[in-house]
């Protein structure tokens, strides 16, 4: 029984830590580099019929060149919705309609701009670190709660908070590692 509560404590912060990376991933891909990559616009919100919609769900993109981002509308009747949507956003990006498909151009980036992106991405990572922490401490006080009941001693509750503190620092190494990885692509010329 009790081992059993605690594998569930265990499980869900696993669940919950695998949750914080994978944001975090999807965080650092909304931060631009040079080059062309969707998953900057994919998810703006676009008006389309009076709702708000992601744009993932209302054109196909494609990156015929490393600098070049093409969305192709599925509905050219949201067009407009789209382009407003793209140049609202304060990517750097001016958006040109041909009437078939909008063309995104992907400058490339200055210094002072990359060192900005670089700080954006820094305060990603950190937001990272707090809620993987976040995750240790609702755990920790899970497991405190079973040794308050008596379901587990408190030599289990200081051996299963080693393993949490061993798993947190293998997540915040891998979200270290996203960094160092977006970092670099940004600071690439």
């Amino acid at each position: 029984m009790e081992n059993e509560l605690v594998e569930l404590v265990m499980e869900d912060t696993r669940d919950r830590m695998a949750k914080v990376i994978e944001h975090a991933r999807s965080e650092f891909a909304t931060v631009r580099t040079g080059r062309a990559s969707s998953a900057i616009i994919e998810n703006l919100m676009v008006e389309y019929y009076g709702t708000d919609t992601a744009l993932k769900q209302l054109a196909n993109f494609s990156v015929p060149e490393p600098r070049l981002l093409v969305v192709s509308p599925f509905d050219k009747g949201a067009m407009a919705s789209i382009e407003k949507a793209i140049s609202n956003a304060d990517l750097g990006l001016n958006p040109s309609n041909d009437g078939v498909v909008i063309r995104l151009t992907f400058p490339s980036l200055t210094e002072e701009r990359r060192k900005s992106f670089v700080k954006i991405v820094h305060a990603k990572a950190e937001d990272g670190r707090v809620a993987l922490r976040g995750c240790r401490r609702h755990a920790r006080q899970e497991l405190e709660a079973l040794e308050k009941d008596k379901s587990i001693s408190s030599d289990d509750l200081e051996y299963y908070e080693k393993i949490l503190d061993k798993m947190t620092q293998e997540e915040v190494a891998v979200v270290d590692a996203l960094l160092a990885h977006k970092e670099q692509e940004l600071l690439e010329v």
